[in-house]
């Protein structure tokens, strides 16, 4: 009887789990969405911007050449199929109240976080390649006059750029909005478990 009455002793000192208070959590999850629905929305803005200048120079620049205005719709065609999935990502993410039912928004805070990844990762690695194609075959009639020399930086430069945020960049954006989108969920599953 003295080890049971020693057990429950020591069970009841255990420190009690944090209890989530759900104005907190809901107040630190729309904080995070809007810090991430903020971010899509000025990505959306200038993708609009660059969109328009990209027409503009299609439509309105004479060029010589087919491929050069091939090139250009490759690269505008590309940015609005972006731009469409940017605007997606921020309907999705701002049309939801997670007051009104945080279970209801934690599933398909779940399900966004799990179609973003699939389409973020196939998506960039063919939205590089045909940005790449198009100033490609964009500098064949541009750079046609131009040094050896300064050919040779302008690709060269454009290399490295796509290198640099494929390879660096883009891995530590998306981390970081993964992170913020995990934080988010474990949140909200904390706080689901603590009523359940």
């Amino acid at each position: 009887m003295k080890d049971f009455d020693h057990l429950m002793s020591v069970w009841q000192g255990q420190p009690k789990p944090d209890q989530l208070s759900v104005d907190e959590v809901l107040k630190q999850v729309k904080k995070g969405i809007r810090s991430i629905t903020t971010k899509l929305y000025w990505t959306i803005v200038a993708m609009v911007v660059i969109a328009v200048f990209a027409f503009i120079i299609t439509f309105f620049l004479a060029f010589k050449s087919w491929v050069t205005t091939v090139g250009i719709l490759i690269v505008l065609v590309t940015m609005l199929m972006y731009l469409s999935l940017i605007v997606r990502h921020y309907h999705i993410l701002s049309k939801r109240d997670a007051t009104l039912n945080p279970s209801e928004y934690l599933e398909s805070l779940k399900a966004y976080q799990k179609n973003r990844t699939k389409v973020i990762g196939w998506f960039y690695y063919t939205y590089i390649l045909l940005i790449s194609a198009g100033l490609a075959l964009y500098f064949i009639e541009v750079l046609e006059t131009a040094s050896l020399p300064f050919k040779l930086v302008t690709y060269g430069s454009t290399i490295i750029w796509f290198l640099f945020t494929t390879f660096y960049l883009k891995p530590r954006m998306f981390k970081n909005e993964e992170e913020k989108l995990n934080l988010m969920i474990d949140r909200l599953v904390r706080l689901k478990e603590q009523f359940d």
